[in-house]
């Protein structure tokens, strides 16, 4: 038996549960593969593979369903995508040829399909996008299940409350659980953005993800302690472990009881200094929370998921809907929408885009926009249209100097004059911003808050360019540190820079929804912060128990330290004073 081992993971959901483990078999099917060569013997397995499809198509539209009637909203677009996936026609068209001209049984032919999809979805750069790879991974095992035959779900039906351990589970399956008696999840993938740590958030759930192997180092009926504010997983816990964590258990859940009382109050410090407290979305799903935990509005509206999982690009109708509808549901409160932050080689539509040895570097963003500019001129005028149904706002994403800024503007003037020719309304006067996210563009940030209205800081991709790592590599994710001082330095020159002339400046990167970096955030001078829905409660209780010009004086003394260890420290200190609950 493994006595009090510790894992360390990813937080995806906050919260502390201690109980049981109910291991969830997954083991990657082994099936046989073999070889076939009569005319017959080909179109039996074309046959099974598009019975498969048929019966995988059958199951996702029942578990929709039981998703509709347990009204888990989060999870209906992911279910939406699996099902596109399944009637997409590389899928289907590329497993059936393979099968023909290699002469091989469809499972093992659906596994050579999938993993060319595979390799094509991981080069994509953002971390939320590129973790979308596990909507091919379900598809595949569930697609591999039926063409074996196996039937029933894979979550048995679960009679009392356990901590649920997987390798990953998708909302499909999370549709079958009993989530009255799931008290955490824990699973060997996934990151912050992944399905898993989606459906934990959405259904209030603690749940720890990315610990790897944690299917192999526990077994149903192990007692486990999931802390899902430090990522801390501990087996088989001593006595004094156990009562020691359900102290804090006890005083966490206390805590959270009283967050939503601030919910409709202003996010302010005690000694009257204001910070206005917005969500991230990626779908309209989302909007219903939004409102529930008290965001002022959107300060984040990714809009890539329009573009993916699909054999043509978006209308600019359909754009316009959706935008609309947004806009119209948030009002009085703002929208920012930024506008596409994937490259071209990761739509499923064709366009002739060269392969890129280093993606991260190359053809995307606004830079794919503003060399697709018919691509680039659809999605504002819908942007455009749906501003006048509320407070909609443009921002750019990976800008990366002046000259960039400036063309985007002249081809927003285009899109305003053709508007106006075919008698559509929209604000003239719709603010434009961008994301800061570039170090030069940190770097020049007094440059660019002369050409726009507002900054938004993307955190995420800022501290992996400044300091040259990728978080999402585990070789050097430990490098990734929010407090280093080269960080903390741009920032302030952002901040500073738009101050003096004139534009607020926001944070929508992972940094702005923890509390954790608020006394420094705060002492910097941010203006706003946009951050998951979940988040915004615990953010706000924070805030409004800070003082702004203490926080000033901490982040004054934070800029004399040499190292992100010694500034961590010292904010731990200052944070400890306030939320010894929290931050112990």
């Amino acid at each position: 038996m493994n006595k009090n081992l510790l894992l360390k993971g990813i937080v995806a959901s906050q919260g502390i549960a201690i109980g049981k483990v109910f291991l969830v078999n997954q083991d990657h099917l082994e099936l046989s593969h073999y070889n076939i060569a009569t005319n017959e013997e080909i179109e039996k397995e074309i046959n099974r593979f598009k019975k498969a499809i048929e019966e995988s198509q059958s199951q996702l539209l029942r578990a929709k369903k039981d998703i509709n009637k347990k009204k888990f909203k989060e999870a209906q677009y992911i279910i939406d995508t699996h099902i596109l996936l399944l009637q997409d026609k590389v899928l289907m068209d590329n497993t059936i040829k393979i099968i023909k001209h290699e002469k091989i049984d469809a499972a093992l032919a659906l596994k050579k399909t999938i993993a060319g999809l595979r390799t094509h979805l991981a080069e994509i750069t953002d971390e939320y996008m590129k973790e979308r790879t596990s909507d091919i991974d379900y598809i595949e095992q569930r697609l591999l299940r039926n063409l074996a035959g196996i039937k029933g779900d894979l979550v048995a039906k679960i009679r009392e409350k356990v901590i649920i351990v997987a390798s990953d589970l998708s909302p499909a399956d999370t549709a079958n659980l009993n989530v009255n008696e799931v008290l955490g999840f824990t699973i060997d993938s996934g990151g912050k953005t992944s399905h898993t740590a989606i459906m934990a958030r959405a259904l209030k759930i603690p749940a720890v993800v990315g610990l790897k192997d944690i299917t192999r180092r526990v077994k149903t009926g192990d007692t486990m302690i999931l802390d899902g504010i430090h990522g801390v997983v501990i087996i088989n816990p001593t006595a004094d472990t156990l009562l020691k964590y359900n102290q804090k258990k006890a005083e966490y859940d206390e805590f959270e009881i009283g967050l939503l009382k601030h919910k409709d109050l202003p996010g302010e410090t005690i000694d009257g200094f204001r910070v206005k407290l917005l969500a991230n979305i990626e779908i309209m799903e989302e909007l219903p929370s939004v409102l529930t935990y008290g965001a002022e509005g959107i300060g984040l509206y990714r809009t890539e998921f329009l573009y993916l999982n699909r054999k043509d690009l978006p209308s600019e109708a359909e754009q316009f809907e959706i935008y609309k509808t947004v806009s119209q549901k948030i009002a009085p409160h703002p929208v920012t929408i930024r506008t596409l932050d994937i490259g071209g080689d990761k739509f499923m539509s064709h366009i002739d885009v060269a392969e890129e040895i280093n993606p991260v570097m190359g053809l995307r963003a606004i830079r794919f926009c503003l060399k697709e500019v018919a691509i680039f001129k659809t999605q504002l005028r819908a942007i455009m249209r749906s501003s006048a149904y509320g407070k909609v706002k443009i921002m750019f994403p990976m800008i990366s100097g002046i000259e960039e800024v400036r063309q985007i503007k002249i081809i927003l003037s285009e899109v305003k004059k053709e508007l106006q020719a075919e008698h559509k309304v929209f604000d003239p006067d719709i603010e434009i911003g961008i994301m800061v996210e570039v170090p030069s563009a940190g770097s020049i940030a007094d440059i660019l808050a002369k050409e726009v209205n507002f900054f938004s800081i993307g955190t995420n991709d800022l501290i992996q360019y400044t300091l040259a790592i990728d978080r999402v590599n585990e070789n050097v994710s430990y490098l990734y540190e929010p407090l280093h001082p080269a960080v903390l330095r741009i920032l302030r020159n952002i901040i500073n820079s738009a101050h003096d002339n004139g534009i607020p400046v926001a944070m929508c990167g992972e940094m702005a929804g923890e509390p954790f970096y608020m006394p420094i955030l705060l002492g910097l001078g941010i203006d706003e912060l946009s951050m998951n829905v979940m988040a915004l409660p615990r953010v706000k209780s924070v805030l409004r128990s800070l003082d702004y010009k203490q926080s000033q004086l901490v982040t004054d003394s934070i800029f004399k330290l040499s190292t992100a260890q010694e500034i961590e420290t010292l904010l731990k200190k200052e944070v400890k004073k306030h939320f010894p609950r929290i931050f112990n």
